[in-house]
């Protein structure tokens, strides 16, 4: 039997050492059998032996490790992520909340990280994971080069992708980009602007897209008239540069960026025009990033709840692990708008 190890051993000399199945065994005064059997839920035990394992454990501090989990119980234990080698706040965060739910169930995450999205960096990806035996692969498809390679993932590999796209050969689960665009626009809207313009993402990005046809889709709805687009790259540069251009339209006064950080660009450029927010344009993000609230003015923006899409994304996965039939081709998880300073009253 693989031999576990979990937290730290109380009073250990030396290195802090992790405690291990055995050291859970003594205090609990049982069998490595009978806590590999509480641990793995793989076999009945009495109640009362139940609570002293247990209790064992959290004194402790034990942590199963997954792969000897696996070991022990002749199932992976252990969850691949195909991810895109990025420091963007989305797709991180993504990978962020399916750790966590990959962890809170009871699996530990194998990271194959990408610099390309294009399918065959993905398919090595998917390939060294499958090789590494995991019992299901998360793919995180933000681009739609990363959601044309799912067409060669190979069949009878559990796979579901984090990606905003009706295409995919397998379930996907995403935000509801196109309702938070919606959101987005039609609170500039509300508050009495004739039209709202839009900082968009760079071409390729599944959520570029989805925001780009929501903002303008709620403009025609209301009739309004749909400026041209200023095109980013998600970055505070970008959307720097994007608000050096507005200032060339005097009339625009409200904007619509399409991430955070984007619009934490703008906000810099129209400060250094002298144009006030939310006194001369008013500013909407997509994100909610954590410093969105600690802007100059704190920033209305859209949440995108990650751990809720992370805890949807693993649910799903682990559904097709257990041979679920049932299993949704698209799940969607809600995105909230979050109204800040930035969209606030303006003065009499």
């Amino acid at each position: 039997m693989a031999e576990e190890s979990g937290g730290p051993v109380a009073g250990a000399p030396g290195p802090v050492q992790r405690a291990s199945l055995a050291d859970v065994a003594r205090l609990a005064g049982v069998s490595h059998m009978t806590v590999s059997r509480v641990v793995n839920g793989t076999g009945p035990v009495r109640a009362d032996t139940r609570r002293r394992v247990l209790d064992a454990v959290r004194r402790l501090g034990y942590r199963p490790n997954p792969h000897a989990r696996g070991l022990a119980t002749g199932r992976s234990r252990v969850l691949g992520v195909v991810a895109l080698d990025s420091v963007l706040h989305g797709p991180a965060s993504t990978l962020f909340g399916i750790e966590n739910a990959a962890r809170d169930s009871g699996f530990g995450v194998s990271v194959a990280s990408v610099r390309e999205p294009g399918r065959a960096g993905i398919g090595e990806a998917v390939d060294a994971l499958s090789a590494q035996g995991v019992a299901g692969i998360v793919v995180i498809a933000p681009h739609a080069e990363t959601g044309r390679a799912l067409d060669d993932v190979p069949a009878g590999v559990p796979v579901v992708a984090v990606a905003d796209t009706e295409q995919a050969p397998v379930p996907v689960v995403t935000v509801d980009q196109r309702d938070g665009g919606r959101q987005a626009t039609e609170h500039l809207l509300a508050l009495g602007h004739e039209t709202v313009w839009h900082i968009s993402g760079p071409d390729g990005w599944f959520e570029t897209e989805a925001r780009e046809q929501s903002w303008r889709a709620a403009l025609e709805a209301r009739g309004a008239a749909v400026p041209p687009v200023l095109r980013g790259d998600w970055s505070p540069r970008s959307g720097y540069e994007a608000g050096r251009k507005l200032l060339r339209y005097p009339g625009a006064d409200a904007v619509f960026a399409a991430n955070d950080q984007m619009a934490l660009g703008l906000l810099r450029a129209l400060s250094e025009a002298g144009r006030s927010v939310p006194g001369d344009v008013r500013v909407v993000g997509f994100d909610d990033v954590p410093e969105a609230a600690y802007y100059s003015p704190p920033l209305t923006t859209v949440r995108q709840d990650f751990l809720a899409l992370g805890r949807t994304t693993c649910d799903q996965l682990l559904r097709l692990v257990e041979g679920a039939a049932d299993v949704p081709d698209r799940s969607i998880v809600a995105a909230e708008l979050v109204v800040r300073d930035s969209t606030g009253a303006r003065d009499p």
